[in-house]
């Protein structure tokens, strides 16, 4: 029995205004907090989206980047092919030249120095520089 008066006593047919109204106030609480809890998903939401669409933005940039890195990367080792193709000739005809000079030596008895070639794929940081700059064509550099 006394449960059975329990549940007409918590129920809104007891008649009690005090119930009636610590019931509304909970109901206007929980409604007042889930009003607050949607509203703080939907910030959340918009948040992770904003953060999704800087992401994206960032990335793309890094992404971009990394392209234009890429192609200058190739350009730089097409250069470097012709430079190293360049040093080789140049050493080739060094060595041509100073074989000339060596015969000539032998013929005309003169006593002409003749500087020691570096190999420059052994040792490319002994490269001789030149007292002349090596002029390149405009043509040299295209592929």
């Amino acid at each position: 029995m006394a449960s059975l008066q329990r549940s007409t006593s918590s129920g809104s047919e007891a008649g009690d205004p005090q119930i009636d109204e610590r019931k509304r106030k909970r109901m206007l609480s929980n409604r007042e907090s889930a009003r607050r809890s949607r509203m703080r998903k939907q910030k959340q939401l918009e948040d992770l989206t904003d953060e999704v669409s800087r992401l994206q933005g960032a990335n793309k940039k890094l992404v971009e980047s990394i392209k234009a890195k890429e192609e200058a990367c190739v350009e730089t080792e097409a250069a470097n092919s012709i430079l190293r193709a360049q040093t080789m000739e140049l050493a080739d005809r060094l060595r041509f030249l100073n074989s000339i000079l060596e015969i000539a030596e032998e013929v005309s008895g003169f006593d002409v120095e003749i500087p020691e070639i570096p190999d420059p794929l052994l040792k490319p940081w002994q490269i001789p520089h030149p007292t002349q700059p090596i002029m390149a064509s405009a043509n040299m550099f295209q592929h």
